[in-house]
C-alpha cells in the first residue's frame, strides 16, 4: 500500500590488524587494535534512500557480490510502488488527508547529480542549482537551424496515461539567457500546448517574459502573438512560429492564479484548467508533447500533470492510482 521504510544511511566498516615487527630479533607483538571508519555518503536533496555495507568480512576468499546503489534502489522503489483507489476510497481518503500526506512523505526523491550532466556551461542555463533534469528522460535539443550543433535545456521527457511516452515535457521557467532554447524546443518537438503555472514575479523572480507583446525573433525563430483571450481563471495566446518559410501554431495558456508552495485557491478553476488544455490537444493536428512549466518544472509542474493523468485513469477505470503516478513523474524528472 505504501512505500517502504527508508534504509539507514550509515556505512559501517571494520578491520582488523595485525603486526608483527622483526628487526634482527623477535619482539614482542603489538596488541590488535580494532581500527574503524566511518564514511558519509554525500547526501541527494530530500533524499531518504541510502545503503549499508557490512565490510567486516571482506577478508573472507568468497567473491564479493555486487550491490545495489542508492540510485538503483530508489528507482525500483518508484517502479513498483501503487495503491489504487476506487472512486469510493478516494472520496473516504479526502475527508482525512492524513493517510495520503503519510503516502506521499515516503516516496523517494530522485534529485539528478551534477556528475551525471558533464555539459559544458550547463549550469548557467539552471534556474535552481539542485534542480537538473534526470539524464535518461533529459530533452536533447538541437539548433533549430544547424541540426549538428546540441544544446543543453533544464527539460525532460515525461510519460503520460497508461504510460504514453513523451507524453509532456517537463521544464523550468526560461530565464534570459534560455528564452532562444525554449522556443527551439518547442520548434523541435513540434509543441501544440504551452501550459505555464507561474506568475513571472512572486517573491522573487520566477520566470522571464518569454513571448513578445506582438512579434519579436528569438535565435533564427519568429515568434508573433496572433490572438489573446482572457478568461477569469487563466489566460489564452495564439502564437505563431516562423523558421524561414515554415510556419506553426502554438496555444499558450497562462494559469497565474497558483501560489508558490500552496494550492490553488479554487479547485474548480484549476480543473477548468485541465479541461481546456485537453479540448486543445484534441483539436490540434499536431501530435507533439505538452510543455508544462513553473518556475522550476517540478512542483506546480508535476501537479497538473498528475492530476491530468488522475482524472484520465478515473474516466476511464474508475478508479485511480496516485502514488503509481507520482513515483513516474519523479522517474521521469
Amino acid at each position: 500500500m505504501v512505500l517502504a521504510q527508508p534504509l539507514c544511511s550509515r556505512i559501517h566498516s571494520s578491520n582488523l590488524l595485525h603486526e608483527k615487527l622483526k628487526d634482527g630479533m623477535d619482539k614482542p607483538t603489538v596488541s590488535h587494535r580494532e581500527v574503524k571508519k566511518r564514511v558519509c555518503l554525500q547526501d541527494r536533496r530530500g533524499s531518504s534512500v541510502s545503503l549499508v555495507l557490512d565490510m567486516s568480512s571482506l577478508s573472507n576468499t568468497e567473491p564479493i557480490l555486487s550491490v545495489s546503489t542508492p540510485r538503483d534502489v530508489t528507482v525500483q522503489l518508484l517502479k513498483s510502488a501503487s495503491h489504487v483507489l476506487t472512486q469510493e476510497m478516494l472520496q473516504q481518503k479526502c475527508c482525512s488527508l492524513d493517510e495520503l500526506q503519510e503516502e506521499f512523505a515516503k516516496i523517494p526523491s530522485n534529485f539528478a547529480s551534477p556528475e551525471e550532466l558533464d555539459i559544458p556551461g550547463r549550469a548557467a542555463k539552471d534556474r535552481y542549482k539542485s534542480i537538473l533534469p534526470n539524464s535518461q528522460s533529459r530533452v536533447c535539443l538541437k539548433s533549430a537551424d544547424d541540426q549538428e550543433e546540441e544544446s543543453y535545456i533544464n527539460a525532460n521527457y515525461i510519460r503520460g496515461y497508461d504510460r504514453q511516452e513523451k507524453a509532456y515535457i517537463a521544464t523550468q521557467g526560461p530565464m534570459l539567457n534560455t528564452v532562444n532554447d525554449f522556443w527551439t524546443m518547442v520548434w523541435q518537438e513540434q509543441v501544440p500546448v504551452i501550459v505555464m503555472l507561474t506568475k513571472l514575479k512572486e517573491e522573487k523572480e520566477k520566470c522571464i517574459c518569454y513571448w513578445p507583446e506582438t512579434e519579436a525573433v528569438y535565435g533564427p525563430l519568429t515568434i508573433r502573438v496572433q490572438g489573446l483571450c482572457e478568461c477569469d481563471e487563466y489566460t489564452i495566446r495564439d502564437i505563431s512560429l516562423q523558421l524561414k518559410d515554415e510556419c506553426r501554431t502554438v496555444k499558450h495558456i497562462v494559469f497565474s492564479s497558483w501560489p508558490d508552495q500552496k494550492t490553488p485557491e479554487s479547485v474548480k478553476s484549476f480543473l477548468n484548467l485541465v479541461l481546456e488544455e485537453e479540448k486543445i490537444l484534441q483539436a490540434s493536428e499536431s501530435t507533439g508533447p505538452v510543455v508544462v512549466h513553473c518556475s522550476a518544472g517540478i512542483g506546480r509542474t508535476g501537479c497538473f500533470i498528475a492530476t491530468q493523468i488522475g482524472c484520465q485513469q478515473l474516466k476511464d477505470k474508475g478508479e485511480v492510482d496516485i502514488l503509481s503516478i507520482v513515483c513516474q513523474l519523479r522517474i521521469d524528472r
